[in-house]
């Protein structure tokens, strides 16, 4: 008994079945498999490698003349096969079709007791499985071979469809049962609608190959996000459960998903393997798990499969255009995904204009060793932009043009980004090309409508035309696919932020206020909506930490205006200086000059420096129409010509 026990257990790759129980295991979780399915991987086990007729396994499903569309029936238990073990017809890695013919497992198997060691290969008792009673009662009515029964034009025929007939309303019994249970919630679960990829965890031994796991989220993120019936949480939201203790449940309610996918990256020398598994969220139950192996150069392909499979498992509606989209995956040197990840890693943590440069050099390295690598001009426009940024501390005219080269050339190589659409939106923006700007954005979330940072983008558009309602419901929407993070691409940073600032601007400082110190109350734009409701003194509390050990010229220029606006007039006038002194040895935007002598109550050198403002195509002229501080400008002639020439005067 012993040795039939140890022979009723087989063992491929991560699966453990055993026969005698009809379970089978994936890494030690329990998959959902129905008795015919199992019925099928069960004969195809006992004999592996060798070719299972389809008449074999009608003898095994279906032993009699059981009253069946077998054809149909066989399909359907080897499709519902192949999705438990994440297989497929075309590239089969267990189960082989020989059309026509049957079936081949082309796997290897281990068979024995898979507690204390695993056994040599050897054959398998058949398992006699107990038939459907109903099956049972249709062949009990048939007579003995060789027998002939003339009541089978009468008594027999009546009887055979008194059993189909008693089939037949069980199972419509069966079926508004289940309906009925369905209403309840007890059996039926729901679609999975929204999910959230978890950080990646780095299993390598190796600290360093942190970018490498963080590299792999974002991109999963990123390929999932271009489903279109599938919310996906932005990356910058999971990376804040990046080593957490929470649970599942807990993690999704916070998000607000169906499902959590989590998973590992391994990686020893230019090998890697990807484990990942489907969890829904409501009962923390594994969906579906899987590892995927290969090198370092196919990276992509390996993100695209596990995208793929995810897309399958949650049954979301896929296009055809985004099912291409899925597949799509470009092979890359070992050398330069290295490289890239590198670039990748040093924008991640760049906080000054130095550091900033730094990863410019290392993302143009990338492209040097590969020129036809997208992504990597897509990190060289992000680059630039920040650089061209008032943060950034470079005048916009000499990033500008490198930032929309880098992002065309990236759209060439891969017309499928929708980033470096985003990234020439900004573009066309600061310059002033708002229909050119609108078209990028909407371009943008055709293709990815989960990019958080292109609804952020769009909300900005229509802030600076002064549509501020829309604005805001553009902006709400970007919360619930980024609601712990910031939008990545664009300068306004954090959602909750870009509302409050969208709140500043539409004249609701008291909302603005609220939302600015529940989400980040030691960023600068609380101090505008603080001066502006009348609160200067605490605006400096505000602006003061700020302005960091750098002392951000932007941030100075607002904590000018609230000396001012404090009585302060003296400390106001002493950090101008400091502004004039720096713009003598370093480039100073005009903007912080603007917000310091309009908080002075300047207006001629507040007009005079927009002008140089208008000549930098500065960032700060895209709100003319709406931003409050210019408020006491606006019957200027000089302001109104200012307006005009942005290109904002027409209300749309």
């Amino acid at each position: 008994m012993e040795a039939a026990d140890q022979t009723r257990r087989i063992r491929f790759d991560a699966f453990d079945v055993n026969l005698r129980s009809g379970e089978v295991r994936k890494h030690g979780i329990k998959l959902k498999l129905h008795r015919q399915p199992f019925q099928v991987l069960s004969l195809l086990l006992e004999h592996p490698g060798e070719v299972v007729t389809r008449e074999e396994l009608r003898q095994r499903l279906w032993p009699g003349e059981t009253f069946v569309d077998f054809d149909t029936g066989l399909n359907s238990a080897v499709k519902k096969l192949r999705d438990a073990l994440c297989d497929s017809a075309e590239q089969p890695r267990y189960i082989e079709t020989l059309p026509r013919r049957g079936y081949r497992f082309i796997a290897q198997v281990e068979s024995g007791d898979l507690s204390t060691g695993v056994a040599p290969i050897e054959p398998l008792a058949v398992i006699p499985l107990r038939p459907n009673p109903i099956e049972e009662g249709i062949r009990a009515e048939r007579p003995a071979d060789g027998e002939v029964d003339v009541r089978q034009t009468g008594t027999w025929r009546a009887r055979r469809w008194l059993v189909l007939g008693g089939a037949a309303a069980l199972a419509l019994i069966a079926i508004t049962s289940v309906m009925l249970r369905g209403h309840t919630g007890h059996t039926t679960q729901p679609r999975i609608r929204s999910l959230a990829v978890l950080p990646l965890s780095n299993l390598s031994g190796d600290s360093t190959q942190e970018y490498l796991a963080d590299e792999m989220t974002e991109e999963l993120c990123g390929r999932l996000a271009r489903i279109h019936d599938l919310r996906v949480i932005s990356r910058t939201s999971v990376m804040r459960f990046k080593g957490t203790k929470l649970s599942v449940p807990e993690i999704a309610k916070t998000l607000g998903v169906d499902a959590l996918v989590e998973g590992s990256v391994i990686r020893q020398g230019n090998q890697i393997r990807v484990h990942a598994q489907l969890i829904r969220a409501s009962t923390d139950e594994h969906i579906w798990s899987d590892e995927y192996d290969g090198g370092l150069g196919d990276v992509l392909a390996l993100e695209s499969e596990v995208a793929q499979s995810i897309a399958r498992r949650v049954e979301v509606k896929v296009t055809g255009e985004e099912r291409a989209r899925l597949v799509t995956a470009h092979h890359v040197s070992p050398e330069v995904y290295e490289s890239y990840l590198k670039a990748e890693d040093q924008f991640g943590k760049s906080s000054s204009q130095a550091e900033l440069v730094r990863s410019i050099d290392y993302f143009e390295e990338t492209i040097g060793k590969d020129a036809n690598f997208a992504p990597a001009y897509v990190g060289l426009a992000k680059a630039y932009e920040r650089l061209g940024s008032v943060l950034g501390g470079a005048p916009p005219k000499e990033t500008h043009p490198k930032m929309m080269s880098a992002a065309r050339k990236a759209i060439e190589l891969d017309p499928d980004l929708a980033e470096p659409h985003v990234l020439l939106a900004e573009v066309y923006q600061k310059q002033w090309q708002w229909s050119d700007a609108e078209a990028e954005f909407k371009r943008a979330l055709e293709l990815n409508s989960n990019d958080a940072g292109a609804h952020v983008g769009y909300a900005k558009w229509l802030l600076c035309q002064g549509r501020t309602d829309e604005a805001l419901a553009w902006v709400q929407r970007a919360r619930e696919l980024d609601p712990l993070g910031g939008a990545g691409v664009t300068p306004l940073g954090a959602v909750a932020i870009t509302n409050g600032f969208i709140l500043f601007h539409a004249r609701r400082y008291d909302e603005a206020i609220r939302e600015l110190r529940n989400d980040d109350p030691d960023h600068w734009y609380l101090g505008l909506a603080l001066i502006a409701n009348g609160q200067p003194d605490e605006a400096i509390t505000v602006l003061e930490k700020a302005l960091g050990p750098n002392r951000n010229p932007a941030v100075m220029g607002v904590l000018v205006r609230a000396y001012a606006h404090a009585g302060r007039r003296k400390e106001a006038l002493r950090l101008l200086d400091e502004l004039k002194r720096r713009q003598q040895t370093s480039y100073v935007a005009a903007a912080p000059f603007v917000n310091a002598y309009l908080g002075l109550g300047d207006n001629e050198q507040a007009l005079a420096r927009l002008e140089r403002a208008y000549q930098e195509q500065s960032n700060m002229l895209q709100l003319i129409k709406v931003h409050p501080y210019f408020d006491p400008l606006r019957g200027d002639p000089r302001f109104v010509d200012l307006v005009h020439r942005v290109g904002l005067d027409q209300t749309r």
